[in-house]
């Protein structure tokens, strides 16, 4: 997808994607990678997201990348920060009491950008990507990402004929095909959520699903090209 698409959204503020509560799977899951409190968590295209502030909440700092500067600096003036601004040859940096956001290409990250990452929470980036950039994506957090980082996932699913994306459907088989020779794979929850989502109804979808998967990858090496 084109960067100016999701720039325009957010300046725009087309944000329905944008959930204004902390992700409930988040909740019930997260203990589930047991990381000690001061563990760095990596949320790529993290764009607003109050969970970052539920991360800094449990003594994690908070690592973020976002295209938008606008997303980004609203997530710190709506919870009361001030961030410090910076910048590289690749990024914007917004930083503010252990909570960091790169502005910028999340494919311009490197090994140096996540080296002390410990747990990924991947809400919003596999599902913001069409199909043919999906497998570039994990190829590229995989080989920056250090040995032993857990991923949860949260994916959507529902029949693509019936609404185009973003959010895109990603089913559970997508997921396995993906990473199934790249990480240990648990389906941890799969929930039919149509009726509590009035705004998916609207678009006309037939069916809805939530899938959460913590991924254990394989000591972050991807398969030989």
């Amino acid at each position: 997808m084109k960067k100016k698409y999701w720039l325009d959204r957010w300046e725009r503020e087309d944000i329905g994607f944008h959930q204004s509560t902390i992700n409930p799977y988040l909740l019930e899951y997260w203990q589930r990678l047991h990381l000690a409190r001061n563990s760095e968590v990596f949320v790529p295209l993290c764009g607003k997201s109050r969970d970052m502030l539920w991360f800094h909440e449990q003594g994690h700092s908070v690592l973020g990348v976002e295209l938008s500067y606008f997303a980004a600096q609203a997530f710190f003036t709506e919870n009361g920060y001030t961030p410090q601004c910076t910048a590289s040859n690749t990024f914007t940096h917004l930083t503010a009491d252990d909570m960091h956001i790169l502005c910028g290409d999340l494919f311009d990250l490197g090994k140096h950008d996540l080296a002390n990452v410990s747990a990924v929470y991947d809400c919003a980036a596999l599902i913001a990507l069409p199909p043919e950039m999906r497998e570039r994506y994990i190829h590229h957090l995989l080989h920056i990402l250090p040995p032993n980082v857990q991923i949860l996932l949260i994916t959507l699913d529902y029949p693509a004929s019936e609404m185009s994306g973003p959010p895109f459907p990603v089913s559970s088989e997508e997921v396995i095909t993906l990473y199934h020779l790249r990480a240990d794979i648990r389906l941890l929850a799969q929930q039919d959520v149509l009726a509590q989502n009035p705004r998916f109804q609207e678009r006309g979808l037939s069916r809805l699903q939530e899938h959460v998967f913590l991924l254990k990858p394989y000591g972050n090496k991807t398969p030989d090209k």
